[in-house]
């Protein structure tokens, strides 16, 4: 359960960040960790609600400058 993957969506606009995560996660088992840069404002409401909704955990929410990352465990 430490597999993690990392995804760039810096310079993508929403809902591009979303749909990458989404599709990422797809591929990855039950547990898996993915990491997503963004650099988006809109994906600090973004993310955390597709979470939510998806039954995904998420474990981080971290901004640096404008860029965000955040931390998702698969449901």
């Amino acid at each position: 359960m430490d597999e993690l993957t990392e995804i760039d969506a810096r310079g993508l606009r929403c809902p591009l960040p979303v749909l990458r995560a989404q599709k990422a996660l797809r591929a990855l088992p039950s547990g898996a960790r993915l990491r997503v840069l963004a650099d988006d404002p809109m994906a600090r409401i973004d993310m955390p609600h597709f979470c939510a909704e998806a039954g995904h955990a998420l474990l981080e929410a971290e901004e640096n400058g404008g860029a965000l990352t955040f931390l998702i465990r698969r449901g």
